[in-house]
């Protein structure tokens, strides 16, 4: 049986190895058009940033490596220009001679990756504008800071690689923006729990301009004019294109394979293309979404792996299939940790999917053990059958295995009010015996038994503060001075007891703290005395964050940005 694969990398080169781990007879032919078969893509901008010094490390694979342990040909620098299905033949030119040739083919695999989002706009050629994508975009950004000592930078774009790149680039020295047309970055969190994430990298000085449209580019006293729609100029030494990627599918379009969402091919469970003995993988496919079953691009080097072991399975008499994509995502932000898995609220609701959320606040391990930190944690889940749907944690230590566990939890169909019920490792340098993830479904479970009733940042605006109701803050005389929401009335919840004949009956009591806590305990005490308690979820904390992120993003809007 003779393999060809289109693309090395994370889905083409996984595949290979399986296969041949699975026919030791197998001829197994990779064309790759770069100069390298098997490298670090999450690790590029860690190399411009210096944080990797030896480029060698980049590279997980070389061709003599590859070859040397698994028989495999892997041919860099050879770009596969057609595929001809009625023959089993594609076309292929070595692009260091320019020598053209065909191959035949038993089995074709599809890795072609994707190609950062290029936008149709003034100026996109300009050579002090920069993407990365491969590891030669890498040392191509890497020589020029090197020989231009750039002092300024711009990032069009604000996911993944936007949030690293300006990190790296911060932390270079240099003065850095992003700027784009959301009004948050990394769009698989919610803009509340995004705010976080905003105010870190404000904390290191890094400028962001959001719900602002790039209009073009110039090149202007020797660095680039970034032109805004509606809003002056922004100017800086170089600037970064990072605003998404698109499904390199050209090949597969010519060749006549069915193509889905943003000309993504379209496979099915078994990763076999519309056209016989043609598989595809990674971020050039159409998956499904393993919460909502709707067709997603999810662009993740986990999925990639996982998609090239099935099409090695399959190709070699097995029966694998993709189960879909969680999207489950972890990124460092300076000193921080953000991570997500599922869908979040505002695409669960988009999805016509009735839910809810609990928001915590909970502290990275034992309280009492030194060097705790709270983290951020929003869960959500469907109201009525409870099933858990997604979960976005900001915070530090501890961040990545708790949104681990919860993707095992959406995976394996648990209920999100069974989170209470695992058994997870505990002790004082790691947790707390009762582990964030329990914490979430403790409350969960308390929303479903009615013990806890809850009320939420969009319903602030709504209250109304013509007396019908109360609103109670319960933290301390001193928390309280330092800031509150007009109109709440501040009773400490351990003199709540005491003082509630200071909380008219008959009134829906509607109750804050800092993190959520002592209002919950406030909460049931009023339950406990004939009122109806109203919890707010996410705490005082969480309001000022995210109420303090709205402002400075339409401050930066209506003010300009020149009043940063």
């Amino acid at each position: 049986m003779k393999i060809i694969i289109v693309g090395g990398v994370a889905g083409g080169a996984t595949a290979a190895a399986r296969i041949r781990r699975l026919d030791e007879q197998a001829e197994i032919i990779v064309f790759e058009r770069s100069g390298y078969v098997s490298y670090a893509n999450c690790g590029l901008p860690y190399f411009i940033g210096d944080v990797i010094t030896n480029p060698e490390e980049l590279t997980l694979q070389t061709p003599e490596s590859f070859f040397q342990r698994f028989r495999v040909s892997m041919k860099v620098r050879h770009e596969v220009t057609a595929i001809h299905p009625d023959r089993k033949v594609v076309s292929v030119r070595n692009l260091e001679t320019g020598e053209t040739f065909e191959e035949t083919y038993d089995k074709l695999i599809l890795s072609p990756g994707a190609k950062p989002t290029q936008p149709r706009l003034p100026g996109v050629g300009i050579d002090k504008l920069f993407t990365l994508r491969t590891v030669e975009d890498t040392f191509r950004i890497k020589d020029y800071i090197n020989k231009n000592h750039p002092k300024s930078a711009v990032l069009a774009g604000g996911g993944f690689i936007g949030l690293e790149m300006a990190e790296n680039l911060r932390e270079l020295g240099m003065d850095v923006t992003i700027v784009q047309r959301p009004k948050q970055l990394m769009n698989p969190f919610d803009g509340d729990m995004a705010s976080f994430i905003h105010n870190e990298v404000r904390r290191h000085g890094i400028r962001l301009a959001l719900g602002h449209t790039v209009e073009g580019f110039e090149e202007k006293n020797g660095g680039v004019d970034i032109l805004l729609k509606d809003e002056a100029a922004l100017h800086a030494d170089m600037v970064i294109l990072a605003i998404g990627v698109t499904p390199d599918t050209a090949l597969a379009k010519e060749a006549g394979l069915e193509l889905g969402i943003k000309g993504s091919i379209v496979v099915n469970d078994r990763m076999e293309t519309s056209v016989p003995d043609i598989y595809a993988a990674g971020d050039a496919v159409q998956v499904k979404h393993f919460v909502t079953g709707e067709d997603a691009l999810i662009s993740l080097a986990g999925p990639a792996n996982k998609q090239g072991r099935i099409i090695a399975d399959n190709i070699c008499g097995g029966d694998s299939h993709y189960e879909g994509s969680l999207g489950s995502s972890v990124i460092k932000v300076f000193d921080m940790t953000a991570a997500s898995t599922g869908i979040n609220e505002t695409n669960a609701r988009k999805a016509g999917l009735d839910v809810d959320t609990v928001i915590l606040s909970p502290m990275s391990h034992a309280g009492y053990y030194p060097g705790g930190r709270v983290m951020t944690m929003k869960v959500v889940f469907e109201k009525e059958t409870g099933r858990l749907l997604g979960a976005q944690i900001v915070g530090y230590e501890g961040v990545d295995k708790r949104i681990d566990v919860l993707a095992t939890a959406i995976h394996a169909g648990m209920r999100a009010d069974r989170l209470k019920n695992l058994e997870l490792a505990y002790a004082p340098p790691f947790s707390s015996a009762k582990d964030p993830v329990n914490m979430a479904g403790f409350m969960i479970d308390n929303i479903f038994k009615g013990i806890l009733k809850q009320w939420h940042l969009e319903d602030v605006d709504c209250l109304p503060r013509d007396g019908s109701v109360t609103l109670l803050d319960t933290r301390t005389e001193g928390e309280f001075a330092k800031g509150h929401i007009d109109g709440f009335k501040n009773i400490p919840v351990d003199e709540l007891r005491e003082r509630l004949d200071e909380v008219e009956k008959g009134k829906k009591v509607y109750v804050i703290c800092q993190s959520g806590l002592r209002s919950y305990i406030a909460s049931r005490i009023l339950e406990g005395n004939g009122y109806e308690a109203y919890n707010f979820s996410g705490g005082f904390r969480f309001y000022d964050a995210v109420m303090n992120d709205r402002c400075l993003i339409e401050k930066a809007t209506d003010c300009g940005m020149d009043k940063w």
